[in-house]
């Protein structure tokens, strides 16, 4: 396999365990190389009774802050980040650096667009969840009840799809996949075609036997949410899921589309590996699995409504009982990290990654402080092996919650 297609694949990187969709095509941060690669297991540590869990946004620690993830761009050669830290009744840290455009010098600021990659996949597993809640489907449903020509499509659920446990081939670890798409970064896909790459493929394992992070597994539950709601997958997320959160600076684009103000996007995932900007890129790709744009503003909404279902109003996006089950982290390959129905729990930190050609995205929640952190950056240039966003959320939990520090190991791709 070549190096941009395993790059293309990974995501959390819990790589390809978790998020980024291609981890060069990484649609998430499990890797989608323009994905997202994502992580995945494992009980959170205990708290120490020695301090907080969270340490105060105090002058002092946000001085921390301001040097260490400078440090990170300075050494990850990061050309521009923002990144927000809130944890109610504290001060909020909230800072952009560095710039959104090498070219003009046009600077970072904490209100740009960004791709935002495998999180996309938080929002398609909310919409399965809440088809669900409404009865119109089970996630102990096969897949073959939807979609037909699914290899093991008999045996293979919903919730297997979702927690990543399906052993179905990565699309975007095809390497027909990645020439297409590096050949010609603004083509459209589908998801039949995205799925095609993919069906090519022998089956990995039989279902359920274990953790293996895929985007053809979104593709697949975006196709679910489109025939059970009757709506394309982006209006029912804007109307079921944006709106009633009120994350209006939030969008799943149909093709190309990136609302203005926005940031550059750097990448070496191309067909000669040099640095292109890629703003203009079609996110079609990774569709369900990668494609949506937010805001660091819309994605602090995010980091609590997703990791305990509830709305800011108080209301519920999906009932306790499914969320429940969603927040069920079945250990996986790196120790202190699990993966759920579309979200992990990283050493207490629950949310998702994102990863796609010239931009990564992290939003976290730690339910014991109900702090939220957020970080938006226009580079998925790896530094020695490990993705830069995982680089800032790691320098960034060191200082705030030693206790807890978001820490995904890279791992090798298996696709």
């Amino acid at each position: 396999m070549s190096h941009t297609s395993a790059r293309l694949c990974r995501g959390v990187v819990i790589v390809v365990t978790a998020g980024t969709l291609m981890a060069p095509l990484t649609a998430g941060a499990v890797p989608v190389s323009t994905p997202a690669t994502s992580a995945a297991s494992a009980p959170s540590p205990s708290p120490s009774p020695s301090g907080p869990e969270v340490l105060p946004l105090t002058p002092a620690v946000a001085r921390q802050l301001d040097a260490a993830v400078q440090q990170v761009m300075s050494e990850a050669n990061v050309p521009g980040v923002m990144v927000g830290v809130w944890t109610p009744g504290q001060p909020s840290y909230v800072r952009s650096f560095g710039v959104a455009d090498k070219t003009t010098g046009r600077r970072m600021t904490p209100g740009l667009s960004m791709r935002i990659g495998s999180e996309t996949k938080t929002f398609t597993v909310t919409a399965l969840l809440q088809l669900a809640d409404q009865g119109k489907v089970s996630l102990d449903d096969p897949i073959g009840k939807y979609i037909d020509g699914v290899p093991n499509g008999s045996d293979i659920t919903l919730r297997q799809l979702a927690d990543m446990r399906s052993g179905l081939f990565n699309y975007t670890q095809d390497e027909g996949f990645v020439k297409a798409l590096t050949s010609d970064p603004q083509r459209p896909f589908t998801p039949q075609q995205l799925l095609s790459y993919a069906f090519r493929h022998p089956v990995l394992f039989p279902p359920g036997q274990k953790f293996s992070y895929c985007n053809t597994n979104l593709i697949l539950l975006g196709l679910v949410v489109e025939k059970e709601s009757g709506q394309p997958i982006g209006n029912y997320i804007e109307q079921h899921i944006l709106a009633p959160t009120g994350m209006g600076q939030t969008l799943f684009p149909t093709g190309s589309e990136f609302p203005s103000p926005h940031a550059q996007g750097y990448s070496n995932q191309t067909a000669n590996g040099q640095v292109a900007d890629t703003a203009d890129w079609d996110p079609s790709w990774a569709w369900a699995a990668g494609a949506m744009v937010s805001t660091l503003h819309d994605l602090h909404i995010w980091a609590p409504t997703v990791a305990t279902g509830q709305l800011p109003d108080g209301s519920r996006l999906i009932s306790p009982a499914m969320q429940a089950q969603r927040l069920t982290f079945p250990p996986g390959p790196v120790p202190g990290a699990g993966y759920g129905l579309g979200i992990f729990n990283v050493h207490g930190w629950i949310g998702h990654n994102g990863s796609l050609p010239g931009y990564e995205s992290l939003t976290l929640y730690l339910p014991a402080t109900r702090t939220s952190l957020v970080v938006l950056l226009n580079t998925d240039i790896q530094h020695d092996g490990e993705a830069p966003g995982t680089l800032f959320g790691q320098a960034i939990t060191q200082i705030i919650s030693p206790q807890h520090v978001f820490n995904l190991p890279a791992q090798p791709s298996t696709g």
